[in-house]
Parts: structure tokens; sequence; C-alpha cells
């Protein structure tokens, strides 16, 4: 199964969007590793880059709210800390010789999350955004 920014998950904002399809990317990318055998070597990469990836695009949706001043600011923020907090959990259980069966099965898992959270609750950002102006 590969992702792809469909229409049910844009947002409408650009730099969100275009945030989006760059983690689409990459988690493709360690799919496509997956599918030929070479999931175990690249989870750890994929990992560095989502804890970079959530730290940076997590930092821009806040700022987007803050400015906008959004309703859900708190609720948002509150999820990006503990989505960040099991993220790091997952990439230190994974054992340096590479990621086991398990451990990609739970990176996928928390792949899922993230992607509920974007047709949820970015999608109602997207639409404030728009309703704002911004």
């Amino acid at each position: 199964m590969r992702y792809e920014l469909t229409p049910d998950l844009l947002t409408g904002n650009g730099l969100i969007d275009s945030e989006h399809r760059e983690l689409f990317a990459r988690i493709n990318k360690l799919l496509d590793a997956c599918s030929v055998g070479q999931g175990r070597t690249e989870a750890a990469p994929a990992l560095n880059f989502l804890l970079d990836y959530v730290n940076t695009h997590f930092q821009h949706e806040e700022d987007l709210q803050r400015r906008g001043n959004y309703p859900g600011l708190a609720a948002h923020r509150m999820f990006h800390t503990g989505y960040v907090q099991k993220l790091r959990a997952l990439a230190a259980d994974i054992p340096a010789s590479g990621a086991t069966i398990s451990d990609l099965s739970q990176l996928n898992t928390h792949i899922g999350v993230l992607i509920t959270h974007i047709k949820v609750e970015d999608k109602k950002l997207g639409a404030f955004l728009r309703s704002a102006g911004r």
C-alpha cells in the first residue's frame, strides 16, 4: 500500500500540504525498501526523517494556529507532543542491528495515526485558516 495525498487529505494550505506530500514520499520510500527486503536497513533513516519532520512540521502548524488565533491550538499541540514522544520511544526501541518486522509494523501503525490526524484535525485547521483568509 502506498500513501497518497488524496483530496480527502488536502488542507488547502500550501505549506501544510507540501509538507504532507514530502512525508508521504518518504514513507513510500520506506515501503518500497520493505517490498524488496531492505526495510530493516531503511527503518532508521526513515525514523530519523520522521523525527526531524514532525519537529519542523508541527512547529509550522502551531505557528499558523497561533497567528490565526485557532481555537483548537491547545488540543492540536497536545496531540503533537504525545505523537513525538511515542515516535521517539519507537525509535529508541529499534536495535542497532536493524528494525524487526514488529518494529516496522509499529512504525506503520504510528504513521496511520498521523494520517488520521491529517484527515481530521489538519483538515479542520485548513478550513479554519481558509475561512479566516489566511
